[in-house]
């Protein structure tokens, strides 16, 4: 950028006016880092829009306003996509694709609101619409990796980041013994391909993820199918679920030790009515599934449905785990008997493959086939108690299973979701993951075909008072895993990986893990996935964690 004209500041927000209200102050606080930063490098912002003073904030808030903002920027002008919240990015989407000029979106280093997991996933939806930007991230953009990066960006027009960890499958051969679990792979995969599946979607494009929408062509190829869904039909659905069928389920979960964490205001606590309504939609989610045939689901929630019942999370919690309250189906029999519902939270498409995929060969290898996605939502380095590593901080509203926790249900609370974010309030179904080794991966969109990063991982088990702080500085209300990625450093993972989600699934040890992730990137790559290896493949948790703090 030869000349100094002001680079223009975008800043997208939430299309919930009281989320916008009270983000407000940690997005003024990013921008006004990023200019102090921008003015010692010698280049000016400006904003491309002015805060609205009667609605409160500064941040666009509607797909029309982004039309608005964008007809007035030259397409050929610098911009900065300045993220310190969750924002929907199909508010920016339409002007970004027709921009021509250096795209930044960078982020604060920060797990508040959080700026990084609306990074993330304006970052994955550029990539799949096909859109040339870079990316930076940093607390207070002074230090070395972030002073450069934004030099490189100021002088070139790009950032170039080591992505390194990521190895294409193609090029990889096994060792001899885990050659057995690669046939095993590409065998589930071709089955699936042949025998075909639904996934059930109740209404997508869930919180302007258009990353997370899958375009049905690139499905079919792999014998999977939509189901499309109302969520209307899902709350009809729940009014026919009677009290006594909610309230089976309620003690079912006070059996196993389950908590809920009640108070007398429904509009900032939880209530038992609440709980109730929740377990309705469980049963009613289960019996959808199985009346159309689903061998997955999602269901949006976050539109529509937030403004008329409880959240979705205590029900996606509790579909995803092989262990829940038993549904009676219309013929009498239980649905899913002894089975995981696999259910992707927002209606992530690209999560509910991923999960999938996982439920097949974790059942073929006779797993738990609980498993989960994530917003990867913030982490530090940890210190102490036998770790030397980063550890992510993993959190997700919905979708945990409470076999992830330690001791299970008995380790889980049920707590209302924040007001701010859920009118209507709603059981989370929150806990501590418990220590051991995973498999992570992500399938996201990019030049009109699917790709998955696939590695190995672990969960450490940190002091009581240490997750207590790393819930303070996120949300406390939702379920938590400290996640250490073997071989894959911070600024790696956020500079490659397209999604705000990250899937994860348990296995029994470090050589169980692995065999896991042999058939599982064997399985996508039969299916016509492009699979990238990532990180180190022979780590095991041992190393990371003190053994008094592992199960």
């Amino acid at each position: 950028m030869a000349d100094k004209t002001p680079i223009l500041v975008v800043a997208s927000g939430d299309s919930r006016p009281s989320a916008n209200c009270r983000c407000w102050p940690a997005q003024q606080a990013l921008e006004e880092t990023v200019q102090t930063a921008l003015d010692g490098l010698g280049h000016e912002t400006r904003r491309a829009h002015a805060p609205d003073r009667d609605a409160g904030h500064g941040f666009i808030d509607s797909q029309a306003r982004g039309l608005e903002v964008f007809r007035q920027i030259d397409p050929q002008a610098s911009i900065i996509v300045a993220t310190a919240v969750w924002q929907y990015t199909s508010h920016i989407l339409a002007g970004l694709i027709r921009h021509r000029g250096p795209i930044l979106t960078l982020a604060n280093w920060s797990g508040e609101w959080p700026g990084l997991v609306g990074l993330l996933n304006l970052n994955g939806s550029l990539t799949k619409a096909g859109v040339p930007y870079s990316t930076i991230w940093s607390e207070n953009f002074q230090d070395d990796f972030a002073r450069r990066g934004l030099t490189e960006w100021l002088t070139r027009g790009h950032i170039t980041h080591d992505v390194s960890h990521a190895r294409p499958l193609d090029r990889h051969q096994w060792p001899m013994e885990f050659q057995e679990f690669e046939a095993r792979g590409h065998a589930v995969g071709s089955h699936l391909r042949a025998d075909q599946a639904l996934l059930g979607v109740f209404d997508e494009g869930c919180m302007g993820m258009f990353n997370a929408i899958i375009p049905d062509h690139l499905l079919h190829r792999l014998g999977l199918f939509k189901e499309r869904l109302s969520q209307s039909a899902l709350y009809a659905a729940m009014r026919d679920v009677d009290n006594l069928t909610a309230r089976t389920h309620y003690h079912w979960l006070l059996e196993r030790g389950m908590q809920f964490r009640f108070g007398q205001d429904p509009a900032q606590h939880l209530t038992e009515d609440q709980v109730l309504e929740g377990l309705k939609m469980y049963d009613a989610a289960a019996l959808l599934a199985a009346r159309f045939g689903c061998s997955a689901i999602g269901i949006q929630y976050q539109q529509g449905l937030k403004d008329l019942c409880v959240a979705s999370d205590l029900a996606e919690g509790l579909l995803n785990n092989p262990e829940r309250p038993p549904v009676v189906g219309d013929d009498g029999h239980l649905v899913f008997e002894g089975q995981a519902i696999p259910h992707f939270n927002e209606v992530d498409e690209c999560a509910g493959v991923d999960a999938l995929l996982t439920n097949r060969v974790w059942m073929e290898l006779g797993f738990d086939p609980s498993t989960t996605l994530h917003d990867i939502r913030w982490g530090e380095t940890i210190r102490t108690h036998g770790i030397d590593e980063f550890v992510w901080v993993f959190e997700i509203s919905g979708a945990a299973p409470a076999s992830h926790f330690i001791d299970g249900y008995a380790g889980a609370v049920g707590e209302r979701q924040p007001p701010m974010y859920f009118p209507r309030g709603g059981s989370t179904l929150k806990g501590i993951s418990k220590p051991g080794e995973l498999v992570w991966s992500r399938i996201y969109v990019e030049r009109d075909a699917l790709h998955m990063d696939i590695g190995r991982g672990g969960v450490v088990r940190l002091p009581d008072k240490e997750t207590e702080r790393r819930w303070s500085l996120t949300t406390p209300q939702w379920p938590i895993m400290h996640a250490v990625l073997y071989g894959v450093d911070r600024d790696q993972l956020m500079a490659k990986h397209q999604s705000n989600h990250i899937q994860v699934a348990y296995a029994p040890d470090a050589l169980h893990a692995r065999r896991a992730l042999v058939m599982k990137s064997a399985m996508a790559q039969e299916l016509g996935l492009q699979v990238n290896l990532c990180g180190d493949l022979d780590d095991v948790l041992s190393r990371h964690q003190d053994t008094k703090f592992q199960q």
